[in-house]
């Protein structure tokens, strides 16, 4: 519902004769992220979380298109294709679902539903068609002026289908397509995330609350919430991974632990940005921890928070790292001095003059420093703590962003990885000398 306003308040103040019209006006009930965005766009794609309205979204803007003010009244669309994953899901989704056309259109303009012809025609003329995406050749031959897809991401020949459908999508004026899906990292989704010709909305679970129940809600976030899982299924993120990268999501997934064990040691480690301007690097601040020593072939690391901050002056980040220094009872600090020198650890003092610290200087690049922490991950020697308070998710994202010679993040360089790289290297491989690292 839109914010501010109560829609049940304002179909109880209409007139009688205009309540039963008003109760199937989607503009009165809809979310403002369930409108259509205005513009001339070619494909609206819709992002969402299980259960967070998308699909009557899309059920929706179909019944816009094919609608006019009566009945028998035409609308801007004739001609409309409804592509699902399968044929059975496009028909007990899209059609016969508690959010698809059928249940969303009043009984005077309810389509007639040929299941055999997979095939809904209205009291207008206008007409849909049923089509499994796993046939892209079935949209070899149609036209149409609109299109409905849902859940792409899961389309297993998704490519071949969605070109199969731009080539009929060649009737009216302009004609458009809209994609309601669960995000997964799929090249044909991704594709049409940058096309400059579609309108990305995203729509997480929480913002359809009213509508679940809420032990689903409360139960789902307290278990998934910070996960991939649940940022995927719940928050309706895309997750990527780039080629080639030194950790995948379910290498990272696979070392997530719920608690941390007693720990030896605690390091909280520091990568300095070059600048303090909006958009610069992130300051890299994360903090890990050792169990046993570092010979002790069944000792392992645990990643129990990141605390990077970005755009902030250096009184900002050190102030922030010196207090997640203190949260975690660390034993020691560790900063990369590259481009600060001297700087970094004096600014850090004047925020706690006695805090133990190491300043660290790389001599090879950032991807030969990251190689032998990798290992560790394969040899699963490291493990991240799930924590809801301070999730490691973007973190993670730049760790699957990274690869050698390429990062593909949403920021400039992979600062919170090289936090995390100096950590596990002072508390895990310090005992063995790398040439590609110097200790000052």
């Amino acid at each position: 519902m839109r914010a501010g306003l109560d829609p049940s308040l304002i179909v109880r103040n209409l007139p009688h004769c205009r309540r039963h019209a008003a109760a199937w006006d989607w503009r009165i009930w809809a979310r403002p992220q369930q409108l259509a965005p205005p513009g001339d766009w070619s494909t609206w794609l819709i992002t969402g979380g299980r259960g967070s309205g998308k699909t009557r979204a899309g059920a929706e803007w179909v019944r816009a298109q094919v609608e006019g003010d009566v009945p028998d009244a035409p609308g801007p669309s004739r001609r409309i294709a409804l592509i699902g994953e399968t044929a059975d899901q496009a028909r007990d989704v899209m059609v016969l679902g508690e959010s698809g056309l059928l249940a969303v259109t009043p009984p005077d303009r309810r389509p007639v539903f040929h299941v055999s012809r997979r095939h809904l025609l209205w009291p207008n003329g206008a007409e849909a068609h049923l089509f499994s995406a796993s046939d892209p050749e079935s949209l070899r031959g149609p036209q149409f002026d609109a299109a409905w897809c849902d859940e792409l991401a899961k389309w297993r020949r998704a490519q071949e289908a969605w070109d199969m459908l731009q080539f009929g999508l060649r009737l009216g004026g302009l004609p458009r397509a809209v994609v309601t899906t669960t995000p997964r990292a799929n090249p044909c989704l991704i594709a049409l995330m940058q096309d400059p010709a579609t309108v990305l909305t995203r729509m997480p679970t929480r913002d359809n609350a009213a509508h679940l129940a809420p032990s689903f809600l409360k139960q789902v976030t307290a278990r998934y919430a910070g996960l991939d899982i649940g940022r995927q299924e719940l928050e309706g993120e895309l997750l990527e991974e780039t080629p080639g990268a030194f950790w995948s999501r379910a290498l990272i997934s696979g070392v997530r632990i719920d608690s941390a064990p007693p720990l030896s040691r605690v390091i909280v480690a520091v990568d300095p940005p070059v600048t303090a301007r909006k958009g610069s690097d992130a300051c890299g601040i994360v903090v890990a921890g050792v169990t046993g020593t570092p010979e002790d072939s069944g000792s392992f690391a645990v990643v129990l928070a990141d605390w990077s901050v970005q755009g902030v002056p250096p009184q900002a980040w050190a102030a922030r790292a010196v207090a997640a220094y203190r949260f975690h009872k660390a034993d020691r600090l560790v900063a990369e001095v590259n481009q600060g020198g001297d700087m970094v650890e004096a600014v850090i003092r004047q925020i706690d003059p006695d805090i133990p610290f190491r300043a660290v200087r790389a001599t090879r690049g950032k991807a030969v420093r990251a190689e032998p922490v990798a290992a560790l991950y394969e040899q699963n020697r490291i493990k991240h703590l799930a924590s809801v308070a301070r999730p490691l998710a973007r973190l993670e994202d730049q760790m699957c962003a990274f690869a050698p010679g390429i990062f593909r993040g949403d920021t400039k360089s992979p600062d919170r990885v090289d936090a995390l790289v100096w950590a596990i290297t002072d508390l895990m491989l310090t005992h063995r000398p790398d040439p590609r690292m110097r200790i000052l």
